[in-house]
């Protein structure tokens, strides 16, 4: 019945990926789980946020043997692509009325 249910309404790669990422310290290590986490999935696109950015270009070094990894827990083709984003900072906007241009690091003037 959950079967039938899950192939009507094609949910079976949403379903298949959300146990992958239930299982993600077992899917990518611990060295791996323990810098960076899957945020979202639509698409075919797997987003993952890092801590910091010297992980987050670590990641997207280890993407393709990610990508194989997913294909081997999930199946082929349900995950295509993985984007890796770095630690989300501050900003430097202040209000809707902001300035165009570099803001509080322009001190030149």
């Amino acid at each position: 019945m959950l079967a039938h249910l899950l192939r009507e309404r094609d949910w079976v790669a949403d379903v298949s990926v959300g146990g992958v990422v239930g299982r993600w310290r077992e899917v990518v290590g611990d060295q791996v789980a323990d810098h960076c986490e899957p945020e979202t999935f639509e698409d075919k696109v797997l987003v993952v946020r890092a801590d910091s950015t010297a992980w987050a270009t670590q990641v997207q070094l280890l993407a393709p043997r990610l990508l194989e990894r997913l294909a081997q827990e999930v199946g082929e083709g349900v995950v295509e692509t993985v984007t890796v984003l770095g630690p989300a900072g501050p900003s430097f906007r202040r209000g809707k009325r902001a300035v165009r241009g570099r803001g509080p690091r322009d001190t030149w003037g």
